[in-house]
């Protein structure tokens, strides 16, 4: 029996999720651990924190890397965080040549980072000296189901995001597309796309964190299923920052705690 294949396919035909670039919170954040500091100081809101200045190194040499044909196409398809620095550095990346000048980043708040609530802005040290009964529940519970008062857990991120790549199946289908957002975000993607386990998903976040603007990468395998199906190519690649000697970050967000 021959089986008909809609015109368009039902997934991007390439798909390419990227951490942003390293934030003055990932700086503040070092500052505190190597202080050992129970808060994070800063200045802003979480979502306005910035990019520090290498960060914005770090997005010019993807969008570089781009630009000369390191990759066999660009991105046609710009979605990004509501946080400025997911927002920033896909706006950089489009200013150094990673994608079209006139792209449109499209800011979808379901890429947001992870909430942390009444956590926001503790070190590890400051869980524990602050909010202990939360640092014993998370251990009971794990981080995957572990909700802090007024946050998420990962499986409400993983909520989220289902939704967003139910638009993308529905809107992009053989574009190429990247999403610019947290670690989080990075791994959740992983964890739908690639339908794991909570314990296959924890053993890859054990393994490192994901690095500021590395590159993970998903392609379109038409005999994939009858509606073919995204197949993992890469993972936390950073070959754009290796390749202009950019130095390589790859330290949680926010918290201590985040990974561990």
């Amino acid at each position: 029996m021959t089986v008909i294949r809609p015109a368009t396919p039902r997934w991007p035909s390439v798909l390419w999720v990227v951490r942003h670039g390293q934030s003055a919170g990932n700086v503040a954040r070092d500052e505190a651990t190597a202080q050992g500091l129970p808060r994070i100081s800063l200045t802003h809101r979480d979502v306005d924190v910035p990019l520090s200045a290498l960060g914005r190194e770090q997005a010019q040499a993807l969008g570089r890397w781009f630009a000369e044909a390191h990759e066999d196409g660009r991105p046609d398809v710009m979605l990004a965080s509501t946080y400025v620095r997911a927002i920033q550095t896909a706006q950089i990346f489009r200013e150094h040549g990673g994608c079209r000048d006139d792209e449109d980043i499209c800011i979808d708040e379901r890429l947001r980072e992870k909430e942390f609530g009444i956590l926001d802005g503790l070190t590890t040290t400051g869980i524990r000296e602050f909010e202990p009964q939360q640092a014993e529940l998370r251990k009971l519970l794990g981080k995957f189901y572990h909700r802090p008062p007024g946050g998420e857990s990962w499986v409400d991120v993983i909520f989220r995001l289902r939704a967003l790549l139910d638009t993308i199946s529905l809107h992009y289908g053989g574009r190429r597309v990247m999403i610019v957002a947290h670690q989080v975000v990075v791994l959740c993607v992983r964890y739908v796309i690639e339908n794991l386990t909570e314990a296959e998903i924890m053993t890859i976040d054990k393994q490192g964190d994901v690095a500021n603007c590395a590159i993970t990468e998903y392609r379109f395998d038409p005999d994939g299923g009858k509606d073919g199906r995204l197949v993992l190519a890469r993972y936390n690649v950073t070959a754009p920052l290796e390749h202009e000697a950019t130095p390589v970050t790859a330290a949680p967000d926010k918290m201590v705690a985040a990974r561990g």
